[in-house]
């Protein structure tokens, strides 16, 4: 078996693309090219999509689960170009990537705010980056290409995230608290999202403690002085959102939000017991929703 032949046979394997949360965002400003600043808190869930990646003769995208419907199988997929994007890189240093099937289990709403997309292409980076520790600089440097929420993914750590998405510092300290996530079922253009905006130049952030959130009482007693500024927009394209901020309130929430562009919703609560079973009681009563009981990854584990 010659170097190539074995290096085929060894690769593969499976890699986790968790559902991106942000605690807070604030809109701070918009540049000439479009693209607008940001100031998020954002964190990792431990729940996500999850990619399979076997050797094949030819590069291949096959997509299951129940949000799977509706997804390109072509460049029109952000896996595919984060793939294409990894190869040119690769290309450069004089690697030649051989070609894989890549298997998406996709379990997040699409359009939904929490990643989706992003969260996978970046996974597929750190897989190659992972396989090929030499190109693991430059896939970094080069992943805001495929959009501004990658390099956060590509990162996959709790941070504060600035400028359109590539200015990132890890947040000191935090625990593992327990979440549930909720979207009802409609999506949100990020586009319209952001173009629904009164305002793009608002205050950033309040500074972050130097040693991070040590409880869950700190976290939110943070994030009451905080805001997502694309909430109001979002609300006017999907109301319904209203209603699933104030269910997750009506089931004792410690604090709940509206996550990126939309329509998902976090809730923070006091242990995954309480988590759980706030999670079974609104998927009885909005069985359209999606539900799902998870926890912010503690620093590290992402």
């Amino acid at each position: 078996m010659d170097a190539l032949a074995a290096h085929r046979a060894a690769l593969g394997g499976a890699v986790s693309a968790p559902a991106k949360v942000n605690l807070a965002l604030h809109v701070t400003g918009r540049r000439e090219n479009g693209y607008h600043d940001l100031d998020s808190l954002v964190v990792f869930a431990r729940d996500g999509d999850h990619l399979t990646i076997t050797p094949a003769d030819q590069d291949q995208l096959t997509i299951e689960g129940p949000f799977a419907a509706g997804l390109p199988l072509d460049r029109g997929n952000l896996v595919l170009r984060a793939l294409d994007l990894a190869r040119s890189l690769a290309a450069r240093v004089g690697i030649d990537l051989p070609p894989v099937h890549i298997h998406l289990q996709k379990n997040l709403p699409l359009s939904s705010g929490i990643g989706g997309g992003s969260a996978d292409a970046a996974a597929l980076l750190r897989w190659i980056a992972d396989a090929y520790p030499v190109l693991a600089d430059r896939l970094s440097a080069e992943c805001l290409s495929l959009g501004a929420d990658v390099p956060m993914c590509w990162a996959g750590r709790a941070a504060r995230v600035r400028g359109i998405g590539e200015v990132s510092a890890p947040v000191a300290r935090l625990g593992r608290f327990a979440m549930v996530l909720v979207n009802c079922g409609a999506p949100v253009s990020t586009p319209a999202a952001f173009s629904g905006l009164e305002r793009r130049d608002n205050p950033p952030l309040p500074a972050l403690p130097a040693g991070g959130f040590a409880d869950l009482e700190q976290l939110v007693s943070y994030l009451r002085d905080t805001r997502n500024d694309l909430e109001a927009p979002a609300l006017r394209i999907v109301p319904e959102i209203a209603a699933v901020s104030r269910a997750l309130a009506d089931e004792g929430a410690a604090f709940q939000r509206m996550s990126g562009s939309g329509a998902t919703v976090f809730a923070l609560f006091e242990n995954t017991s309480q988590a759980d079973a706030a999670a079974t009681r609104l998927r009885t009563r909005q069985p359209h929703w999606w539900v799902a009981a998870t926890e912010i990854q503690p620093m590290g584990e992402a």
